[in-house]
């Protein structure tokens, strides 16, 4: 998008999340084919449900055209549509394993989605459920319930994939908070400080379990680092931070920010603290710490250009997979400066990964640098 369309989106997006959805904050005013360019940016970032609610509150002689709104509202509709699916089933799941006496929380997804101005503006993804146990036995358990499921091999280390529900929704069953950090000494603090944290999650009126506040800017954040730095991050994830910040008394924000350093998460808390600022025009007494306009870049210049997780990007070419594989590698090159210890831990446990699947590559018959 062009830069004026740019500050569009972004005055489109504060005065979304803003509980009175002020026009004030949008001066703009759009032609159909700048309209149709700003659907397209939200469509990629996965932020049109949102931004609808802004365009609703709109004077009319503000709004786009009437068959511009329409698919807006459509489209709108159909991620209401999407969580309330995605409530009822996880509600049905928190039921089932308090049935066997395990405890539960939800990470992302609809936890973040009750603390919007409107619950159903939030476009819905997969369902993330911790579950209290550890790996063996909540394997084990879901075995016992009659889950299906990759084999051990295929597990990750922190979450098993799942389709459940009338309509075979993505669920993800975590035996671990979060996926953590690439420096194994920063993880180790940043998943004991989650496992403490998790504990203290409480039944929310939706019927379903939601970790404290302290609890989702830390993990979310690790989260925001871990898929920049492999793949791409878009401005959902950011703006379900903004969400959180507000949600956030000073007490969990000075806690946050007095551990960032040790859990090895400051230099990417910077970054968004600079989106926080530059996207959401948020109020310095909010911020975590103070904004880094180099790495914050660096971030915002990947989610422009990559969308929502690096999979919807504006250059759509298809390269042959060992240029993918190349570009991959320097890409990390560029990284180094953003956080030069995940990055190079990042490096090792590509190559660990690489390895480990060698046999199961000999066994599938693709012996290449490719992705299994």
């Amino acid at each position: 998008m062009k830069l004026h369309e740019n500050e569009a989106l972004y005055a489109l997006l504060q005065m979304a999340v803003d509980p009175e959805c002020r026009p004030s904050f949008f001066p703009f005013r759009l032609n159909d084919s700048e309209w149709e360019n700003l659907h397209t940016e939200c469509l990629r970032q996965l932020l049109v449900g949102v931004a609808y609610r802004a365009i609703s509150h709109l004077p009319k002689d503000q709004q786009p055209s009437l068959e511009i709104i329409f698919q807006w509202a459509s489209e709108a509709e159909t991620i209401k549509g999407q969580n309330i699916m995605l409530n009822k089933e996880t509600v049905r799941l928190t039921q089932l394993f308090a049935a066997r006496e395990r405890n539960t929380a939800v990470l992302k997804g609809p936890a973040n989605a009750i603390l919007y101005p409107d619950p159903f503006m939030r476009a819905g993804g997969d369902i993330d459920l911790w579950v209290d146990g550890g790996r063996e036995s909540v394997v084990s358990l879901l075995r016992n319930m009659g889950f299906e499921f990759d084999s051990d091999d295929m597990l990750s280390e922190h979450h098993v994939n799942l389709r459940t529900g009338e309509n075979k929704l993505s669920v993800e069953i975590h035996y671990k908070a979060s996926s953590g950090n690439e420096n194994p000494f920063t993880n180790k603090r940043l998943q004991k400080y989650l496992d403490q944290e998790i504990k203290k999650s409480q039944l929310a009126p939706e019927g379903f379990y939601v970790p404290p506040i302290k609890f989702a800017l830390v993990m979310q954040l690790a989260h925001i680092q871990r898929h920049f730095l492999w793949e791409g991050i878009g401005l959902k994830q950011l703006t379900d931070y903004y969400i959180l910040l507000r949600h956030s008394s000073s007490e969990d924000r000075h806690e946050v920010a007095s551990k960032l350093k040790s859990l090895g998460l400051y230099a990417s808390c910077g970054a968004v603290m600079w989106i926080m600022e530059y996207v959401f025009a948020l109020e310095p007494e909010m911020m975590l710490v103070k904004p880094d306009k180099f790495r914050g870049k660096m971030l915002l210049d990947n989610i422009n250009a990559g969308g929502n997780f690096g999979f919807n990007p504006k250059n759509k070419k298809q390269h042959h997979y060992v240029f993918e594989w190349f570009r991959s590698r320097f890409r990390n090159i560029r990284l180094f400066l953003f956080s030069p210890m995940e990055v190079v831990w990042h490096e090792i446990d590509y190559w660990k990964t690489f390895i480990r699947y060698i046999p199961l590559r000999i066994k599938l018959r693709r012996i290449s640098v490719r992705n299994v």
